[in-house]
């Protein structure tokens, strides 16, 4: 069982994350906005995170690089998720430190297989 932190401000898709983590076994906690994820992140300790890049306040692409400067989170590692999924978006996240990109809307195997590969390298 995985300790899952989900950083998406829509409700709709956090419902179906919520559905499929709970099915799962995982424990998981759920953030609307990227303003309070780095200091969620420091006290959870998530096994990963489930960041959506469009969130309010910080950018998921912004969490991200917080996230990679600070030594003690580095490790920490991250799905991006977003529903701007071309090969620059890819890239670009990524080259900021991404460990796996999905493109929503994405097939629940796709989600199962990226983050049972992500988990799975700890």
């Amino acid at each position: 069982m995985a300790r899952i932190l989900v950083i998406e401000d829509e409700d709709n898709i956090a419902i179906a994350l919520d559905f499929l983590l709970t099915r799962d076994g995982h424990r998981h906690e759920r953030l609307a906005s990227g303003k309070d994820a780095l200091s969620s992140i420091r006290q959870s300790r998530p096994d990963l995170v489930l960041l959506d890049v469009m969130l309010p306040e910080v950018s998921g692409y912004q969490v991200l690089q917080d996230l990679r400067a600070d030594p003690d989170l580095a490790q920490v590692r991250v799905l991006l998720m977003t529903a701007r999924g071309s090969v620059v978006e890819h890239r670009k996240g990524m080259a900021l430190g991404a460990d796996g990109f999905i493109a929503k809307p994405f097939e629940l195997s796709e989600l199962r297989a990226e983050m049972a590969r992500l988990l799975d390298r700890q």
